[in-house]
């Protein structure tokens, strides 16, 4: 079942490339497609459920490079130092925007179908929800809330504004990045964004991380952290096709420290090297050994990996209720303190006095927690859908 609808991430029925033409041209105001794109792959990169997707080169008077969305000041002092420190304390990327870019294009009456799907599942939801003790789950909230993110997929023009929130707020962060939106083009049926270069993390978990493991774990969980703790704006479709891998050399230290403004350019004459690393890898993939040990050659080369987040067109956010509900949640498990967080999921639950015993609930999550605490040595063993299932049992 979840191989089948692992599918709809990339490869989903794809509409006719006469369709697409259309619905670029439209995009550009008329313009002939022939004048809007150097060069066009009339295949698609991927197909989803929503739209598909395609890479192109837009034609020079069209391209727009930098970070001039979020970073439109020359750098001062402070963020000169910053850089500095961030440069000396870890490695640091250097920016490097990809001429090509990458355009999303709608698939015609997607929405149509959509309502069509959500009346569907609004019927079943509900049928499902008059079986006794099936409220416990809130299907028919769960179909709304869901009903509400598809639509908002609908507008593409709101994963344009999601990729610069993401960017703004990751400026001065080095474990992700999220590519340039050309905004001035987008519509609601058209997305056109940065082309993110780089190795989809998929690759990564099916022949292994290499050296690079640890280091492309480590910065997963602090973007993903940052974006759930500290932004309060998350990235809600975070599986491994929506996550690249590229490769680069750390930045050197600057010594111009001065208040003269820095070249137009974000790197004059700068080439990504994902690329030189792409050709590298790709003769062994679906050879794990193989290509563990070219990891190995790339690290000693003085390669680090950096993550690239992309198709932002589903975001949340919590409310001030459920914000201060999870992180104390998160600080009671963190803490391994299960009898805690056993009250906490009792006292703040939809219906708290539908619970038959708390104390025995709270002892049974205490007793959960510390199982799970013995085994922080080899938690490459814990399935958490095993733990939710004793959670969901107890």
């Amino acid at each position: 079942m979840c191989t089948r609808m692992s599918s709809l991430h990339s490869n989903a029925p794809a509409h006719s490339l006469a369709a697409t033409k259309r619905t670029i041209v439209k995009a550009f105001n008329g313009r002939p497609f022939e004048e809007i794109f150097d060069e066009f792959q009339e295949k698609p990169l991927g197909v989803g459920a929503i739209a598909q997707v395609y890479k192109a080169k837009l034609k020079p008077d069209l391209a727009a490079l930098g970070d001039d969305d979020i970073d439109p000041d020359p750098p001062n002092l402070r963020r000169r130092m910053r850089k500095n420190v961030d440069v000396l304390v870890k490695s640091t990327p250097s920016r490097v925007p990809s001429s090509y870019v990458a355009i999303k294009v709608q698939h015609p009456k997607v929405e149509r179908v959509v309502r069509r799907d959500l009346k569907i599942m609004t019927f079943f939801a509900a049928a499902i929800n008059a079986i006794p003790t099936m409220e416990w789950l809130s299907l028919p909230d769960e179909v709304v809330q869901f009903g509400e993110m598809m639509r908002l997929q609908l507008d593409l023009r709101i994963e344009s504004a999601n990729l610069t929130m993401f960017r703004k707020k990751f400026i001065d962060r080095t474990t992700a990045w999220f590519p340039y939106p050309y905004a001035s083009y987008t519509t609601r049926q058209v997305l056109i964004e940065e082309f993110a270069q780089g190795i989809p993390l998929a690759a990564f978990l099916e022949d292994g991380g290499g050296v690079f493991q640890q280091e492309i774990a480590d910065e997963g969980l602090d973007a993903f952290l940052h974006m759930l703790l500290i932004d309060n704006f998350i990235h809600a479709d975070l599986h491994p096709g929506n996550i690249m891998v590229r490769f680069y050399k750390p930045e050197q230290l600057s010594l111009a420290l001065g208040r003269h403004r820095e070249s137009s350019s974000p790197i004059e004459n700068a080439l990504d090297v994902t690329e030189e690393v792409l050709q590298q890898l790709r003769p062994h993939r679906h050879n794990p050994a193989a290509w563990r040990a070219q990891l190995h050659k790339i690290d000693e080369e003085g390669y680090r990996p950096q993550l690239i987040f992309i198709d932002t067109g589903l975001v949340t956010a919590l409310n001030a209720t459920n914000r201060a509900n999870f992180l104390d949640l998160f600080k009671a498990i963190a803490e391994f303190d299960g009898y805690r967080a056993g009250h906490l999921m009792v006292e703040r639950c939809r219906q708290p006095d539908a619970v038959v015993d708390r104390e025995v609930f709270a002892l049974k999550m205490q007793h959960l927690v510390l199982g799970v605490k013995s085994s922080t040595f080899a938690l490459g063993n814990i399935k958490i859908g095993d733990v939710l299932n004793e959670v969901l049992s107890m």
